[in-house]
C-alpha cells in the first residue's frame, strides 16, 4: 500500500476491502492469498492474541515497561497485551515513560495452531531481539526505519513455546511488531479453485517495500540489496497469474508498484490492467471505484516500463544514450506518459506560428473532443524536439501537459505557452543558449512515436514545427 518514505496509515484500506466495500452484500467477494510475495519473502501477519498464553495460562503476553532504554531497574508498569502489534509515532507507550527513552520486554508462550514451517519475523526500529526456547531467532538494529526480518522455525501444534521479546527505543518512531507467516502447503491450489468458481478474478500482483527500496538487506530473485536484477515480477507472482489465467476465468490485474515492471505476458494475456501504484490509506476504495467506473481513470504513468532490462545500458555507464523516455530509442511495453481511459478522445486545429523570434514566447492551441460515450478526463501532452541544435539533445522532452474533463462530445481549445528557457540548450562552451532553428511539437494524450500493442486505444497526437529566427541568445 506505501512504499519506502512515507507516514504509517492509521486504517489503510485493502483491495479486497474496497472490494467487500463496494459490492457486499449484493456481490459475495472471496479471497485467497495465492502465493508469497517472492521466494523466501513470505506475507506476514501480526500473530493473533489467541495463538499467545501467558505464565498462568491467559491469553495473551506479559509486557514490562522501563523508563530507559537498556530494560535496567525495575519496570515502570506492567500489563497484559493482547498481542506485539504497535506503533507509537514519535511518542511513547505511556506519559509515565520518557520518549526515545524506554523500553519493554514481553515474556509469554507461543502455541501453534498447526505443525510445520512457521517464519517467525519482527517489524521495528531501532533495536529488538526475539527469544523462541531461549535462542535468539531475530535480531534487528538500525536507527533509518523499520523492516522485516524473518526466520523459519519448526514448531508442533498445541506446544507451548516459551517467547521472549526485548524492544529497545533510543531514537526515532516507537514501532514494533510480532509476525508471522503460518504454513500454507497449498496456497496456490487454493487461488486455483477458488478462480475456477468465480464470475471474475481481481488478480492483485506487485511489488512492495519489502522488495524495493534503497540500502536493503536482501538477495531474491531480480532484487539484490534494494535494486532491481531483472524488471519481471518475482517467480512466485509469475506462476500464480499464469495457473490463474489458465482458469478461463476473466482476470483483472492490479499492480501495486513503485519501480518499473516488465509484464509482457500479462499484456498478452490479462482481459486488463490498472497500475495503482501504492495507493496509499484509500487506495483499496480508488481501485474499487476505477474497477466498476465510478471513476474514469486518466492516470499517466510517470516512467518507462521497457520490455526487458535488456533494453537498458549496463548501469555503471553515466551516458545518457537509451536512458529514460527523453533518450529511449527502443519500443517500449508502456511509454512514459501512457494511460487507458473508459472514453477515447480526438485532437485537431493545431493552432502555433510557423516562425517566431529567438527569446520570445510561444502559444499553442489545440482542440480536444470527448469522441466517446463516457465523461472523463484526458491529459493533454507536449512534447518539444529540437531538430538542429548543436549539442545533443533529447528526443523528445515534455514540455507542458494539462488535465481537463470533458462530457461526452464536448470539445475545448487548450493552450500551453512556452518561455524562452524551454527552447534552450548548453552549447560546447558551457553556456545555457536559444539558438535559430527548427523544433518539432508534439501534442495529444500520450508520448509521440509509440506503436505498442496498446496504441490503438490511446488518442492520437498532431505533429507541428516551428522554426526560430534571429541571433543566437545567451540566458541565465
Amino acid at each position: 500500500m506505501v512504499g519506502n518514505y512515507n507516514g504509517i496509515s492509521k486504517n489503510p484500506v485493502t483491495v479486497l476491502q474496497g472490494l467487500k466495500n463496494k459490492f457486499e452484500p449484493k456481490i459475495k467477494v472471496n479471497y485467497a492469498e495465492g502465493s508469497d510475495l517472492a521466494e523466501g519473502i513470505h506475507n506476514l501477519k501480526p500473530i493473533p492474541s489467541c495463538y499467545l498464553e501467558t505464565e498462568d495460562g491467559k491469553q495473551g503476553i506479559i509486557g514490562e515497561y522501563f523508563a530507559n532504554d537498556s530494560l535496567g531497574g525495575k519496570p515502570v508498569f506492567t500489563r497484559i497485551d493482547n498481542n506485539i502489534n504497535f506503533y507509537w509515532d514519535s511518542g511513547s507507550p505511556s506519559p509515565d515513560l520518557p520518549v526515545d527513552a524506554f523500553s519493554i520486554r514481553w515474556t509469554g508462550y507461543l502455541v501453534p495452531p498447526n505443525s510445520g514451517t512457521y517464519q517467525i519475523a519482527s517489524w521495528g526500529m531501532p533495536e529488538l531481539k526475539i527469544f523462541i526456547d531461549g535462542e535468539v531467532v531475530n535480531s534487528v538494529n538500525n536507527i533509518h526505519h523499520a523492516f522485516h526480518q524473518e526466520k523459519a522455525v519448526e514448531l508442533e501444534a498445541g506446544k507451548k513455546y516459551k517467547l521472549v521479546y526485548e524492544y529497545n527505543n533510543w531514537h526515532g518512531d516507537g514501532d514494533v511488531k510480532l509476525l508471522w507467516s503460518v504454513p500454507k502447503p497449498n496456497m496456490l491450489l487454493e487461488a486455483v479453485e477458488l478462480a475456477q468458481n468465480s464470475d471474475i478474478v481481481v488478480l492483485v500482483l506487485g511489488l512492495s517495500q519489502r522488495l524495493e527500496g534503497e540500502e536493503m538487506p536482501i538477495e531474491v530473485d531480480g532484487f539484490a540489496g534494494g535494486d532491481r536484477t531483472h524488471l519481471k515480477l518475482p517467480n512466485t507472482q509469475r506462476e500464480l497469474m499464469e495457473k490463474i489465467k489458465a482458469t478461463g476465468t476473466p482476470v483483472v490485474l492490479v499492480l501495486m508498484n513503485g519501480s518499473a515492471l516488465a509484464i509482457n505476458w500479462a499484456n498478452e494475456n490479462i482481459d486488463a490492467i490498472i497500475s495503482a501504484g501504492y495507493p496509499g490509506q484509500e487506495g483499496g476504495n480508488a481501485v474499487a471505484d476505477v474497477l466498476v467506473g465510478d471513476v474514469n481513470p486518466a492516470g499517466r504513468l510517470p516512467v518507462t516500463y521497457y520490455k526487458s532490462v535488456n533494453q537498458l545500458p549496463a548501469f555503471e555507464n553515466y551516458d545518457m544514450a537509451e536512458r529514460t523516455y527523453k533518450y529511449f530509442t527502443g519500443e517500449p511495453l508502456y511509454p512514459f506518459g501512457f494511460g487507458l481511459s473508459y472514453t477515447t478522445f480526438e485532437y485537431s486545429d493545431i493552432k502555433l506560428p510557423e516562425t517566431s523570434i529567438v527569446g520570445e514566447p510561444v502559444t499553442i492551441k489545440v482542440n480536444v473532443k470527448n469522441s466517446g460515450q463516457k465523461d472523463g478526463d484526458e491529459v493533454v501532452q507536449l512534447y518539444l524536439t529540437d531538430e538542429k541544435a548543436s549539442t545533443v539533445r533529447p528526443i523528445r522532452q515534455l514540455e507542458g501537459f494539462k488535465r481537463i474533463f470533458l462530457k461526452s462530445g464536448e470539445v475545448k481549445e487548450v493552450e500551453f505557452k512556452l518561455n524562452a528557457r524551454q527552447f534552450s540548450n548548453i552549447n560546447k562552451k558551457g553556456d545555457r543558449v536559444i539558438e535559430p532553428g527548427l523544433f518539432k511539437v508534439s501534442v495529444g494524450g500520450k508520448q509521440p512515436g509509440f506503436k505498442g500493442s496498446a496504441d490503438a486505444f490511446t488518442s492520437g497526437v498532431i505533429l507541428a514545427e516551428i522554426k526560430l529566427k534571429g541571433k543566437q541568445i545567451v540566458i541565465e
